[in-house]
């Protein structure tokens, strides 16, 4: 390998199944694992590699196998009610308080870290390098599914949700940004193909306010399968390496069922010690 050639890592969020990128970035800890000049995170992914950046190994386990799975968070009938189904202000404000994130050690590591949110009236992509000034909220924005999280999140003045809805994978923005090593951690089992949403008209209505952002949860399945194409056939100065859960994983969007978790986990420590053999 070149010393010039640049190797991103990219990690895909998924709410709770980011447990197995928990793992993951965990596994990288232990080994001290860390052959990366930047990274892309996108909503849970990004929760992952902050954690990892901070060297705060098991915070992101905590957060989903405990935070996350309590009432306070996940809460429909606080959303039939009118408020959130996901409450990230109570996740955050719970966070901050028994399980604070070292933004020092952030900020002495050398690594850039750039977060993907959505802008809510265009419903594009937006790629925001994390800083000790920004990255709490730009977290926050990227983590805020849409109608789950009624409150877009107000970044430099725009409008800003999950980013997965404008880039759920972003190894095709690793690669614009000179990549041409990519280790992309997913939260979907190998082979997985994302489906169109059954009622979009039903989409359409619920967000008649942001049109644009509408047509893009619309769209969501076909730009997450064009990125499964980039990465199943990348360009030929581009080699991606793949981390995926194994078969039998059996975590959701919205599980909360501990021993599945648990086996999240440990399925993202298993597969970083395979990187790690292969890489040595």
């Amino acid at each position: 390998m070149s010393l010039t050639t640049k190797h991103a890592l990219v990690v895909e969020g998924g709410a709770m199944r980011g447990i197995f990128a928990a793992g993951v970035l965990d596994g990288f800890i232990d080994h001290n694992y860390n052959p990366f000049d930047f990274c892309i995170g996108v909503s849970a992914g990004a929760t992952n590699i902050a954690s990892w950046l901070s060297n705060q190994r098991g915070r992101t386990y905590t957060i989903i196998a405990d935070y996350s799975c309590r009432p306070e968070f996940i809460n429909f009938h606080n959303f039939a009610k009118g408020g959130h189904w996901l409450d990230l202000d109570w996740l955050w404000d719970h966070i901050a308080r028994h399980y604070p994130y070292d933004m020092q050690a952030f900020s002495e590591q050398p690594i850039p870290f750039h977060i993907v949110t959505t802008d809510v009236n265009t419903g594009t992509p937006v790629y925001t390098l994390g800083s000790q000034s920004n990255l709490e909220m730009i977290l926050k924005a990227s983590c805020s599914v849409p109608v789950a999280y009624r409150t877009p999140i107000n970044i430099d003045g725009r409008k800003m949700i999950d980013g997965g809805v404008g880039d759920s994978i972003p190894v095709i923005e690793a690669y614009k940004k000179g990549a041409k090593v990519i280790t992309v951690v997913l939260s979907q089992k190998q082979g997985y193909v994302k489906r169109p949403p059954k009622a979009p008209w039903l989409l359409r209505r619920l967000m008649k306010n942001t049109p644009l952002l509408a047509e893009a949860m619309i769209n969501r399945a076909d730009q997450y399968n064009q990125t499964m194409a980039f990465i199943n056939n990348p360009p030929p100065d581009c080699t991606i390496h793949v981390i995926t859960p194994e078969d039998n994983f059996s975590v959701g969007r919205l599980t909360t069922n501990k021993d599945k978790l648990e086996a999240g986990y440990q399925m993202g420590l298993r597969a970083a010690n395979k990187v790690v053999q292969q890489d040595t």
